[in-house]
């Protein structure tokens, strides 16, 4: 599913660099941009790739309608995901909210380089 999903236009995605491979690293996200930075909620928190991802190497792109955003990801671990989902937009935090029941949430920060 994540194949075609990455192909759509319209899709927000989070490119990391893969922490063993080297090699880019796509995944759709669902989130907001806020100024310059732009803010998302992992699902799987820790267990998640892309966070693994980010903890090797914190440079990433962020795809926005369609146009690349290079920048710098944070991990939040001491903002509350529960809260950040109700700013973000409701069917990405619908989604979060099915999917990640049970599992540890964990906000994300990209800082965007202009």
């Amino acid at each position: 599913m994540n194949a075609v999903v990455r192909r759509l236009p319209g899709q927000t995605l989070l490119e990391t660099t893969g922490r063993v491979s080297g090699l880019p690293r796509r995944t759709p996200v669902g989130g907001r941009r806020v100024g310059d930075s732009f803010w998302l909620v992992s699902e799987f928190g820790e267990r998640s790739q892309y966070v693994r991802n980010i903890r090797a190497d914190p440079r990433v792109r962020v795809r926005i309608r369609g146009r690349w955003h290079p920048g710098t990801a944070h991990l939040m671990p001491d903002d509350d995901p529960r809260a950040r989902l109700r700013r973000l937009p409701r069917f990405n935090s619908t989604a979060v909210r099915v999917m990640g029941v049970g599992a540890q949430l964990l906000t994300v920060r990209v800082e965007l380089d202009g």
